[in-house]
């Protein structure tokens, strides 16, 4: 991945996270956005996404980035001044909730290991 594309992705996902947390503040405030991969064409762009919460509420902030997705990317068109504005689209990540789990599971056989006192 080139250097442009890095920033480039790093930029959007700066404004995108900007724009939900002072627009949408009481919506926004169990969202992260964790990452952004755009095409190096600019045509296309993946945001990922964590929820603070169970699968409800992963369901319907999905469903609610989906309805915001156009308003979203024509900020993005007007804050980052690009040749092409990449279309949007907004993937849960999950990679938290895995990370959380493995930490769990190791400090669980970290206290399986120690000797009873």
């Amino acid at each position: 991945m080139s250097n442009r594309t890095l920033r480039v992705n790093e930029l959007i996902q700066r404004e995108i996270s900007a724009y939900l947390h002072t627009r949408y503040q009481s919506e926004a405030v169990r969202i992260t956005v964790t990452s952004v991969a755009v095409s190096p064409d600019l045509h296309d762009g993946r945001v990922f996404y964590s929820v603070l919460g169970g699968k409800d509420e992963v369901a319907e902030c999905s469903r609610w980035l989906r309805e915001k997705t156009g308003e979203i990317r024509h900020m993005v068109g007007k804050q980052v001044i690009l040749k092409n504005v990449p279309r949007l689209e907004f993937i849960h990540d999950t990679s938290p909730e895995r990370g959380t789990r493995v930490i769990q599971v190791l400090d669980e056989i970290k206290a399986k290991e120690r000797p009873a006192s």
